[in-house]
């Protein structure tokens, strides 16, 4: 589906001598693959076989540009946050699709339900609600968007409404 995950996984089995691989959304249908070998560079041929790579085989609705893995930082990028093991292997699976997605997070969050509600093509944006029955905290709502961010595919973003219904006591 073109999950971050996936596409990392593809780059990696295709060119092996690149040791440091990342991607990243950079702006909406456009990903950025940031690569080096072990020896810190990444070589003009290097560079055009990859972005030709990329974009012939990844996800087809998104430009792929590649940099050097040393730009990470000046193009503020932000660091990875450990994912739980149920959205790795969904981010992997090849044929991952929009119920599969939900499941994963539904399944981390067992007091509430992730759904659908829509994809908005010209701005790139995929939009969810989530209904709890408890509200979530800032903390439990960046966990959420995070592993969001790793089932979606690249060059998309994504949004969550929350709304919780108060139990009474």
């Amino acid at each position: 589906m073109g999950t971050r995950l996936r596409s990392e996984q593809l780059v990696k089995a295709r060119f092996p001598h690149l040791r440091y691989i990342r991607i990243h959304t950079s702006s909406k249908h456009k990903a950025t693959i940031y690569a080096w070998t072990d020896e810190l560079e990444l070589s003009k041929q290097d560079h055009l076989r990859l972005e030709k790579y990329a974009n012939a085989y990844l996800y087809p609705y998104t430009t792929y540009l590649v940099k050097a893995y040393g730009e990470i930082r000046a193009d503020q990028v932000p660091l990875l946050s450990e994912l739980p093991d149920i959205v790795k292997q969904a981010a992997l699976k090849k044929s991952l699709n929009q119920i599969q997605i939900l499941e994963a997070i539904n399944s981390l969050y067992p007091y509430g339900q992730l759904t659908f509600k829509r994809y908005d093509e010209a701005e790139s944006i995929i939009y969810f609600t989530y209904q709890g029955l408890y509200p979530l905290d800032d903390t439990e709502k960046q966990k959420m968007h995070a592993c969001l961010a790793e089932l979606i595919p690249l060059g998309c973003y994504c949004q969550v409404a929350y709304e919780h219904f108060l139990s009474e006591r």
